[in-house]
């Protein structure tokens, strides 16, 4: 879908290689799963947020209950939350409003 929507990315695998692209080099948005091995999605949105405060904005897209998971991942710093499977208009959407969260906070 990323590619449909010339957007590139990078994959990983757990929550710990989340945080070190982000130490590599600056995103401006990360797609979060949940449930990831090492470090779940939702330890490493907390990270992000105390790391990198003013940081790529988050989109959560998991399988999870989303009434149970959706409050927690806002209150860890989430921006966005998709539950899957994920349509690419949902993932537009999401996007395009994370990029205008971005242009009023800059």
């Amino acid at each position: 879908m990323l590619r449909k929507l010339g957007i590139q990315a990078e994959a990983t695998a757990n929550g710990l290689e989340v945080l070190q692209a982000l130490e590599r080099q600056h995103y401006d948005i990360v797609l979060m799963d949940i449930q990831m091995p090492e470090m779940d999605g939702i330890e490493a949105t907390k990270i992000i947020r105390e790391r990198w405060a003013c940081g790529p904005k988050i989109i959560v897209i998991t399988d999870c209950d989303p009434n149970t998971y959706r409050e927690l991942c806002f209150n860890a710093g989430a921006n966005e939350f998709l539950t899957k499977p994920v349509m690419i208009e949902e993932l537009t959407a999401a996007i395009e409003h994370s990029e205008t969260i971005a242009m009023l906070h800059a």
